[in-house]
């Protein structure tokens, strides 16, 4: 059993930037992959970037490439998403979650945080 807890949420004006937070407990694997998705009211859960726990490899999905960045401290058992030049449409629930593939498809991913809400003002 993995228990993630995601932070650094807020409301944050278009072109700022928020890092968020993903701390990882319990019974955790170097096999993991930790990956970021966002829901916005209405729509889908999308994913966002994807890091692998004990290999440098990550993806990220078109839409946030250049814009946001994932990244990891092992010591601290938490994964990062740097999100800059924010705009209104990210505006969104964001989650992280945990599984053993670097998938964009939400079904691969077992273990999942309770969400951070992000709201980017125009």
């Amino acid at each position: 059993q993995v228990q993630l807890v995601e932070s650094g949420g807020g409301l944050v004006q278009a072109g700022g930037s928020l890092r968020l937070s993903c701390v990882a407990s319990g019974r955790t694997f170097s096999s993991y992959v930790i990956g970021w998705f966002r829901q916005a009211p209405g729509k889908e859960r999308d994913f966002l970037a994807g890091i692998r726990w004990n290999v440098d490899r990550t993806l990220y999905a078109d839409s946030v490439k250049g814009r946001f960045t994932i990244s990891r401290d092992n010591a601290k058992n938490t994964v990062y998403l740097q999100m800059n030049n924010l705009r209104p449409e990210d505006t969104a629930v964001y989650y992280c979650a945990a599984g053993f593939t670097l998938r964009v498809t939400s079904d691969e991913y077992y273990y999942w945080g309770q969400g951070t809400q992000v709201t980017v003002s125009s």
